[in-house]
């Protein structure tokens, strides 16, 4: 059976990794995977290496092991002819473990024809007798009698347990002349005991050397990588630089030790300052470029303020003059002089952005919000009766730094922006709040309206974004409205966001607070004159109005 993986599906021993908390090794830095490979390439040698000397040792030692057991075993089988002189086995026939030149250890054992034991084993004592004069004598073991019998009498060593009294020994087999056979054994003890000290010190060493390698290793490729940190490094500075706006001096660059052309580092150093040349040079094209038409914007805005100046004064003076005019010279007159108040307004905006971009100061007087909200949400209601408009103000009065006039510009267009593009009967309501641990001012303009499509959200604050791609005054605009807003909320060191969904549009300016608090015992909430039309109830003023008209459902 077959069963096709699912692309992207993680593997089992990926997820066992997730759940360890670990990364996956592609993940590493270079550095890590570096130090990782070469410590891992050495242990894998040294165990290599040590596996190959523990074994050549065993071999060469149980040689030499089987040269000493070939020769006793002939010592053993020469002496027990000797002794029975080719008739039945004796007793005496144990000595063949005493015979000179047997080796401390040695077994001895001898079995008949037929397949058994005639005698207990015996082994060669370690220890020697009473005194040091006398040679060492055998003593007799009890052993599973089953391991010797099975051996064959064929002189050839075979490794044999004989329990846990002597551990295993090296076993060979030898027939007699009356048909019997001697078994001799000796000790792999000492054979044991250096291959597992062997074992025990190249295991020690290279754990040793694994360590030091890796302190090595560490710290020869942390030297080796410094070039490399530092042309990330600045790659990393150079991707934080805000290069998408404004004047940049792109000056950052690869240090010079870091282009060497002849290294890997060196050619990426190299080829990371020429690029950051030609997007030097193409900001600073595109800088020049935005200056001269800042600077044209600025100059034309400029001019075009004193023949609009002029011509709405003659058009107004040709109007209230003595003399009876034709009606539809009347109503042309009319139409002059409200285009040139509408390109008035469009001019003074264009200037104003102008000055903004050219980083121009801001008064930073104290500044009231709560006041400027009134007064501000009065000219909405005069604008608009036909919406329903709403106020909420704090107890206490809520002051920044900034310029009013450009404030009050601000809280005006947000206000317009709801009023133009939402149809009659709308509630629009207009908040004001303090962000006590951010220390900023939060202005918010909310209305119940169809809201802003989804893709015009993301250019609502650029310059001559409009939803209608008409001119027609009565569903379009110029599109500055909200590009001032931004300019001038970011000029005083805020920010302005949007969120709008069906039936609800927020607008939200955070402004820092003024850097002294107000005194305690401040005046109350401040309440909007008789005539406004705005009544305040515990910090919340509404304005109702009958509907009469509506307007676009498409925000600037």
């Amino acid at each position: 059976m077959t069963a096709a993986r699912t692309a992207g599906a993680p593997t089992p021993g990926r997820e066992r990794v997730r759940r360890l908390g670990l990364r996956p090794f592609r993940s590493w830095t270079l550095r890590s995977r570096v130090v990782l490979v070469v410590v891992a390439m050495l242990a894998v040698l040294g165990a290599v290496i040590g596996t190959v000397s523990v074994l050549a040792l065993q071999n060469y030692l149980m040689e030499r092991l089987d040269q000493q057991l070939t020769s006793a075993l002939e010592r053993g089988q020469h002496t027990a002819d000797r002794i029975n002189a080719g008739g039945p086995t004796i007793p005496e026939a144990q000595g063949v473990v005493t015979t000179p030149g047997q080796p401390t250890g040695t077994l001895g054992a001898v079995r008949s024809a037929n397949g058994g034991l005639l005698f207990p084993p015996v082994v060669l004592s370690d220890r020697p007798s009473q005194s040091t004069d006398q040679p060492l004598g055998p003593k007799q073991v009890t052993i599973n009698g089953l391991a010797l019998l099975t051996v064959p009498a064929d002189s050839q060593p075979r490794t044999v347990d004989l329990g846990a009294s002597l551990g295993s020994y090296r076993i060979a087999a030898a027939q007699l002349d009356n048909g019997d056979s001697v078994i001799i054994g000796l000790p792999l003890s000492e054979v044991n005991a250096t291959i597992q000290q062997l074992t025990l010190v190249i295991v020690l060493v290279t754990l040793a050397g694994l360590v030091f390698a890796f302190l090595i290793a560490s710290f020869v490729v942390r030297l080796a990588m410094k070039p490399l940190a530092r042309v990330a490094s600045t790659a990393e500075q150079v991707a934080h630089m805000p290069l998408d706006r404004g004047d940049v001096a792109l000056s950052v660059r690869v240090p010079e030790a870091d282009t060497d052309q002849h290294t890997e580092v060196g050619k990426v150093g190299s080829a990371l300052n020429r690029m950051l040349g030609h997007v030097a040079s193409a900001l600073t094209a595109r800088q020049a470029s935005e200056q001269k038409v800042r600077q044209f914007v600025a100059d034309a805005s400029h001019e075009l303020r004193t023949p609009l100046a002029s011509i709405r004064g003659y058009a107004e003076l040709t109007r209230r003059s003595p003399h009876e005019l034709p009606q539809d010279i009347t109503r042309s007159i009319g139409r002059i002089e409200s285009e040139a108040t509408r390109m008035t307004s469009l001019v003074e905006d264009l200037l104003l952005l102008a000055r903004l971009d050219e980083g121009r100061e801001l008064d930073h007087d104290p500044v009231d919000l709560s006041l400027l909200l009134i007064d501000a949400l009065s000219d909405a209601h005069a604008a608009g009766p036909d919406h329903t408009w709403s106020l909420h103000l704090p107890e206490e009065p809520v002051e920044v730094s900034g310029d009013a006039p450009r404030l009050h510009q601000v809280v005006m267009n947000l206000l317009a922006n709801a009023r133009v593009h939402t149809p009659e009967g709308t509630k629009v309501v207009a908040s004001l709040a303090v962000d006590t641990a951010a220390q900023e001012a939060v202005v918010t303009v909310a209305d119940d309206g169809p809201g802003i499509p989804e893709d015009l959200q993301s250019t609502l604050f650029e310059r001559f974004a409009r939803g209608d791609s008409s001119r027609n005054r009565a569903t379009g605009s110029t599109g500055l409205g909200l590009a001032i807003v931004q300019a001038v909320v970011e000029a005083h060191g805020g920010a302005v966001a949007v969120v709008s969904e069906p039936g609800s549009t927020v607008f939200t300016v955070r402004l820092p607070l003024a850097p002294l608090d107000p005194p305690a015992g401040a005046a109350p909430a401040a309440t909007a004159p008789a005539d406004s039309g705005i009544a305040d109830t515990a910090g919340t003023s509404e304005m109702d109005s009958d509907p009469a008209e509506t307007d676009g459902a498409v925000r600037e």
